[in-house]
């Protein structure tokens, strides 16, 4: 089986500010150049493009093709689910959206230090094992957004989970945040496969630096960035998927491009973004992915994945003109979401962000400086 499989995330939208408007005319053709390029996997989840990800992957890829020519992932959200009754028909209906009689992989979503405790108290991992036992699933595993020590508790507490979907980017590899490597060992360790999420990290490592393009560009400028930062994560031992968010007809050219003849970065190669990681830490104030996990349940309804990125953008060109411009968009989204400043404190967002980023203290940050400053 090919290593790259399509993410239902970041699908293209007619209105970036409503992620629920997506451009289904547009994913079609991005799912028939995936298939027709001879790779056929594919991940959702209910909250994915604000809970519509389900409802394009019907419309886009199980109403139009034969489901023994596609693998579909598919995951339970502890976010949803209040009592232990309410996993089942939660399931049933996803089966239901998605147009189909059964998932290939099912996941217990986004386990971590905040949501592992739920799924304990509302036995989940079992609930997905009875799917298996009466067909619903062929496989399932867990996605992991947490500590290694954490990671290695639920191993050793439910073996039979087949497979771990981790973070792994050549940024967060030794990051001490995120702690990808230890991770990936741990899933090694106890010979679990590797499905390989974010390897991009949201466009963090499409949007990179000048200094950190042109360290890529001297060595290769045929290549695209997003094809360094994927093959980093499928060149690993053990891997056995790697997922890209693909938004773009685009990106779906580029990234099938190099991964149907996929060929493993070398040690020197792996080298190098080492030092590219290095420039990127150095410019990038706030680590946020864009996944927006955080905005879900905000009660404020603040713009935070979109606030964060222009506060790095500001950052990484540290001058008045660039201000000016970012100032521009931040109040262009202020007028229609809840202002930094009006953050409560409440904490839900860092509980729901996988990236553990201190958001009510970067909003803090981000209201200093498009709030505060007159230019």
């Amino acid at each position: 089986m090919k290593k790259l499989g399509f993410g239902f995330m970041r699908l293209p939208v007619h209105d970036e500010e409503n992620r629920a408007t997506v451009n289904m005319e547009l994913t079609k053709n991005m799912v028939d150049l995936f298939m027709k390029s001879g790779l056929n996997y594919f991940d959702t989840a209910h909250r994915y493009n604000d809970e519509m990800s389900e409802v394009a992957l019907k419309q886009t890829l199980t109403d139009r093709y034969d489901r023994n020519t596609y693998i579909l992932a598919n995951k339970i959200t502890m976010n949803y689910i209040k009592s232990e009754q309410d996993q089942e028909p939660f399931f049933h209906n996803q089966l239901k959206t998605c147009g189909v009689s059964y998932f290939d992989n099912y996941l217990v979503h986004n386990m971590g230090e905040a949501f592992y405790p739920l799924a304990c108290k509302y036995h989940t991992f079992e609930f997905i094992r009875k799917m298996k036992e009466q067909g619903y699933v062929r496989h399932v595993g867990f996605s992991f957004h947490g500590s290694p020590e954490l990671l290695e508790e639920i191993l050793q507490k439910y073996p039979q989970m087949e497979y771990v979907q981790l973070q792994i980017n050549y940024l967060d590899w030794n990051d001490p945040a995120i702690r990808a490597r230890e991770c990936y060992e741990i899933a090694k360790k106890y010979q679990k496969k590797i499905i390989v999420m974010e390897p991009v990290k949201g466009g963090t490592l499409v949007n990179l630096p000048q200094k950190a393009k042109e360290l890529l560009h001297k060595e290769d400028e045929d290549l695209s960035l997003a094809s360094w930062a994927i093959r980093f994560a499928a060149s690993l031992e053990g891997v056995e998927m790697v997922l890209s968010g693909m938004s773009t007809l685009d990106q779906v050219l580029d990234n099938t491009s190099f991964m149907n003849n996929f060929v493993p970065l070398n040690t020197y190669e792996i080298e190098l973004l080492e030092k590219v990681a290095d420039v990127i830490r150095e410019n990038t104030e706030i680590g946020c992915t864009n996944c927006r996990y955080c905005t879900t349940e905000c009660p404020k309804n603040i713009a935070i994945p979109d606030y964060f990125a222009i506060y790095n953008n500001m950052k990484r060109l540290e001058n008045n003109s660039y201000l000016r411009n970012q100032m521009v968009y931040y109040n262009n989204l202020s007028m229609k979401h809840g202002k930094a400043s009006e953050c409560i404190k409440c904490g839900i967002c860092e509980k729901n962000c996988p990236q553990k980023i201190e958001i009510r203290e970067k909003l803090k940050l981000v209201a200093d400086v498009f709030e505060k400053t007159i230019i």
